[in-house]
């Protein structure tokens, strides 16, 4: 244990040159950037800064790279928060109770709950990370196809915590993103699907364009209906940036430590990812929670469960990928790419002969979550101060970004006119009160669902069982079922109770 300790205490060392330091810095600020625009995803933002590292040191690119991924999944929280518009799909759960609390009068409040929990969450993925990497990434590797599928599934079977008025919905609003999430070329076998020979629906629907129109263009929509009549989260003049208290803290330890371990555990599984984790992790609490009941209406639990899970599985991501070579996530199949680009080849022979590499990697990402903390900190304020604004001012630059937001993902004016498309439908849902989540919760789970079921049944010919005769698959999909399964059981207990009770 000791070695480890000294090969991490010369890894923080050499990462506090200039040369990294600065390297670090640079991905920090780049990532929060990414993560608040809405429509450059973090993966695209790290593909876009990948050929700016050619001349580099593969040590100072990968913190580079590193750096931005880390801090990416933080920065979309400002905008999701703020104006209800995710700037990271990994950002749709945190802005059901994050918003929620904005509009009760504290913004600064969610925003600084969200600081502590990725701030925790990543403290407590780097030190998994350090410490497990080998037997973690052994465990990860049993994982195939069927359990990827019961993961993603598990996801999707959150939609029973999201219907919050009814559960029918929910589960058409969750049928609905899945329909459109299939729009486009089959990505098994590459036959169309629902193109309805239109060449522009070949490429399929970006879920992005889903994501910014239903809630930003709905959003505004409705507001405009409004007259403007009110600002999108009150009046916050003045407000200073507010940490939650040591008690407050203390009181949600448990979960932040679940959530942590869980988007850690998540992130291990190849393709999962930061968003899955938050997904999961955001639906585990609201089914199971000691809170679970006021999970929507603007708790702490709601922002620091996805947030932490999110930001805790880029340890869990980075760890398949340096022990492995296995890239646990987009972002870490970049940096897989920028490693070979330095003709270095992660897995076993790297942590055996490039040891202070890796330590230096490992510090980098301590390192980060320390100054994204400190970034964050001090940029609560100005942006809160935006909302200061009339609201038809901001509205309009919501409308400007989701608009370039749009365009940036591919170039095609095609997508302007769906995300204008997906606008209208949000506000239809607001006034049907149709739950918007489960739709965007179908359309970015959806296509990974189906390829993971797909690799399944092509690797298992066709046997369904494999999902529930594998220990870690069938564990998964039981906790599937009961999840789906408690809204029933507790709408029979509510009903015979009320024909039980003494009104009746």
């Amino acid at each position: 244990m000791l070695d480890p300790l000294m090969q991490l205490g010369a890894g923080f060392i050499a990462c506090l040159s200039p040369l990294h330091l600065a390297m670090l810095v640079i991905g920090i600020v780049v990532g929060l950037l990414v993560g608040v625009l809405p429509g450059l995803t973090l993966v695209m933002g790290v593909i876009l800064v990948l050929p700016f590292t050619y001349q580099m040191d593969v040590t100072a690119s990968i913190i580079l790279l590193t750096g931005m991924y880390v801090s990416g999944t933080y920065g979309g929280a400002f905008t999701s928060i703020l104006f209800r518009i995710p700037g990271e799909p990994i950002h749709v759960p945190l802005l059901w109770d994050g918003y929620a609390m904005a509009k009760q009068g504290q913004p600064a409040k969610a925003l600084g709950w969200t600081l502590i929990s990725a701030l925790v969450g990543g403290l407590i993925s780097a030190a998994i990370m350090v410490m497990l990497t080998k037997p973690v990434a052994t465990f990860a590797l049993r994982f195939s196809s069927p359990e990827y599928f019961a993961i993603v599934l598990f996801g999707l079977a959150s939609v029973v915590a999201l219907g919050k008025g009814s559960l029918g919905n929910a589960l058409i609003s969750l049928c609905l993103g899945l329909i459109v999430a299939s729009v486009g070329t089959d990505a098994i076998y590459g036959s169309y699907r629902f193109t309805f020979g239109l060449p522009l629906l070949a490429d399929g629907i970006e879920f992005l364009v889903v994501m910014v129109g239903a809630y930003g263009v709905g959003e505004v929509l409705s507001r405009l209906e409004r007259g403007f009549a009110s600002k999108p989260v009150g009046s916050v003049a003045g407000t200073r940036t507010q940490l939650p208290s040591l008690r407050e803290i203390g009181a949600v330890k448990g979960m932040m430590l679940r959530s942590s371990i869980l988007g850690n555990v998540i992130g291990l599984v190849p393709g999962a990812g930061a968003t899955i984790a938050s997904f999961v992790s955001y639906g585990v609490e609201a089914q199971f929670g000691r809170r679970k009941g006021a999970i929507g209406s603007g708790t702490a639990e709601g922002i620091v469960a996805p947030q932490a899970a999110a930001t805790a599985s880029v340890g869990g991501a980075l760890v398949p990928l340096l022990a492995l070579g296995i890239p646990g996530s987009g972002a870490t199949a970049v940096i897989l790419g920028a490693f070979m680009l330095h003709g270095v080849q992660p897995g076993p022979q790297v942590l055996l002969f490039s040891a202070p590499m890796v330590y230096t990697i490992f510090a980098s990402l301590f390192i980060g979550v320390a100054l994204m903390g400190l970034l964050g900190y001090f940029a609560i304020r100005p942006l809160v101060k935006i909302l200061d604004f009339p609201e038809a001012v901001v509205s309009a630059f919501v409308m400007i970004f989701c608009f370039i937001g749009a365009l940036s993902i591919r170039n095609n004016l095609t997508d302007l006119w769906l995300m204008i498309a997906f606008g209208f439908l949000g506000y239809v849902f607001e006034r049907l009160k149709f739950p918007i989540a489960p739709l965007v919760l179908g359309v970015i789970l959806g296509p990974l669902a189906e390829e993971a079921f797909m690799n399944s049944m092509i690797s298992f010919h066709n046997d369904w069982t494999v999902f529930f005769t594998r220990p870690i698959s069938g564990t998964v999909m039981a906790l599937v079922i009961l999840s789906l399964l408690l809204p029933f059981i507790g709408s029979v207990r509510t009903r015979r109770a009320a024909r039980n009770s003494p009104a009746a």
